[in-house]
């Protein structure tokens, strides 16, 4: 089958790999029908989270059933499916006790550990996200194997296109995730850094759980237009304006409610910021996150749902204790949330396919991976077609 394989920084292709197999009852093989590409894809392409071996990316997907293991009974050949980007086993204590599907206890044995830190232990596994994190094949290819496919995938209600529920996998969820933990009660100013695919998905979020105003920001012109077309946002440039001091004077001098950080590592940075962080051995920067302390109102919320991979240093913790402020970070539980979400998507309350800007082959997928990395053609959000 063809699928797009990283072999080493900014190294992918599309190459002929041996199609899946079912190695496990619990397994499913789907022909994949529509994938995406994320931009957590560009910390593996970028180096940030790194591997030594090749491997197939991706971890948005979706399709069609074309087997099943012995054990998985609520799945049939011909079932159109979603597929949570993580894998998770549906038992353990994670699973069933905390609802924490991203920190399985037995999808990812040989990384997996309690600590939490890229030498001695990290969470559950990822379709697609490095040996780190599984060594799991992904879904950016003609066909996949989904692990513990009677707890993760779920079935496509008729009359939704894919484009309609691609998002379900990953984006929407991790939105949907960023503000949920911030338990908006209504009325609250909820500011997003990044208006990229996850930080659209979180404004949108914003809205349905009942923001009185929601603020994007970006650095990228063409990025902020999306937003304010597709989230009905109000917008700030942070190359242009100060983002804390802009949302003090909107705020009565308070600043906001929430801050959700939807850009993570890759934040765009100074030569003075890549040389601190090669000092440091960190990988990124962590300069929206700081950007969220300060203009995050005393007392008010900060969630985290871009990536961070490694420990920084100066981290303002100061800051944290004297403004009392609440933080919570981490991937999308995405299994605890998709049910809900396919609701809304059915019942027409939320559009998520309005962000897409690009729409490729799968043979097209290295371009793909360019312009998106690059910002080039306005590009949002590309999906591949196998």
């Amino acid at each position: 089958m063809k699928a797009l394989v990283y072999h080493k920084p900014k190294h992918v292709s599309v190459d002929n790999v041996p199609d899946p197999i079912i190695e496990d009852p619990r397994d499913a093989i789907i022909r994949v029908t529509a994938t995406a590409i994320c931009g957590s894809d560009l910390h593996i392409y970028n180096g940030l989270i790194p591997d030594t071996k090749s491997f197939v990316v991706g971890h948005e997907f979706m399709g069609i059933v074309e087997e099943v293991g012995t054990e998985v009974k609520n799945l049939q050949i011909g079932d159109r499916v979603v597929v949570p980007f993580p894998i998770a086993c549906g038992h353990c204590y994670f699973c069933q006790h905390a609802h924490l599907p991203t920190q399985c206890e037995n999808s990812n044995p040989e990384f997996y550990g309690p600590e939490g830190d890229i030498t001695k232990g990290k969470g559950g596994a990822l379709f697609g996200y490095t040996s780190l994190y599984g060594g799991y094949n992904g879904g950016q290819a003609e066909y996949v194997r989904v692990p513990y496919a009677d707890f993760g995938p779920r079935k496509v209600p008729d009359g939704l296109q894919d484009e309609q529920v691609l998002f379900l996998t990953d984006i929407f969820p991790t939105g949907y995730t960023a503000i949920d933990w911030a338990d908006l009660k209504g009325g609250e100013t909820v500011v997003v850094f990044g208006c990229g695919p996850v930080g659209i998905m979180a404004q949108k979020s914003a809205w349905l759980k009942g923001a009185g105003r929601v603020i994007g920001v970006d650095i990228q012109p063409y990025r902020l237009e999306k937003a304010r077309q597709t989230a009905g946002v109000e917008v700030i440039n942070a190359k242009e304006e100060k983002v804390a001091e802009v949302v003090r004077s909107m705020t009565e001098g308070r600043g906001a409610d929430v801050c959700v950080d939807a850009v993570g590592m890759e934040a765009d940075r100074t030569l003075l910021d890549k040389a601190l962080a090669t000092v440091g051995v960190q990988a990124g920067t962590a300069k929206v996150l700081e950007n969220a302390f300060d203009t995050v109102r005393r007392g008010g919320t900060v969630t985290v749902v871009g990536v961070y991979a490694s420990n920084y240093n100066q981290f303002p913790f100061g800051k944290i204790f004297d403004k009392t402020i609440t933080l919570k970070a981490g991937q999308a539980p995405v299994q605890v949330y998709i049910d809900h979400l396919m609701a809304l998507v059915q019942e027409g309350k939320v559009t998520l396919n309005d962000i897409i800007s690009h729409r490729l082959p799968l043979q097209e997928a290295v371009h793909g991976y360019k312009i998106f990395n690059e910002k080039e053609e306005d590009c949002v959000k590309v999906v591949l077609q196998p």
